[in-house]
């Protein structure tokens, strides 16, 4: 995913990463695509990992991976902050303070 942000010029915030879902507050240019972004970020992970975990390619064959679509964004009335916090909340007592949460 490292080389897609970095081929696009994207900068990851903060992001959170759970057991069956990922939060990402991410920063891009505006004529980049958020839809062509994700799908990106969608197809490089989900070929990573099966080739990493052979045993997802029987399960998934066929079959997508990740779930169609994608969450939401704002360009309006939301801070930095209130993403931050909202991501912050994910976060259990011992984390390192690192930019990404494992929940």
């Amino acid at each position: 995913m490292v080389q897609i942000f970095e081929s696009e010029d994207v900068n990851i915030l903060k992001g959170v990463i759970s057991t069956n879902h990922v939060h990402m507050h991410v920063e891009y240019r505006p004529s980049l695509s958020i839809s062509d972004l994700v799908k990106k970020l969608k197809g490089r992970s989900s070929r990573k990992l099966q080739q990493e975990f052979t045993e997802l390619n029987k399960r998934y064959w066929g079959r997508h991976f990740w779930g169609i679509g994608y969450g939401c964004w704002s360009t309006g009335n939301i801070t930095d902050e209130m993403v931050n916090e909202y991501l912050e909340h994910h976060r259990k007592p011992n984390d390192d303070g690192s930019s990404f949460i494992l929940e």
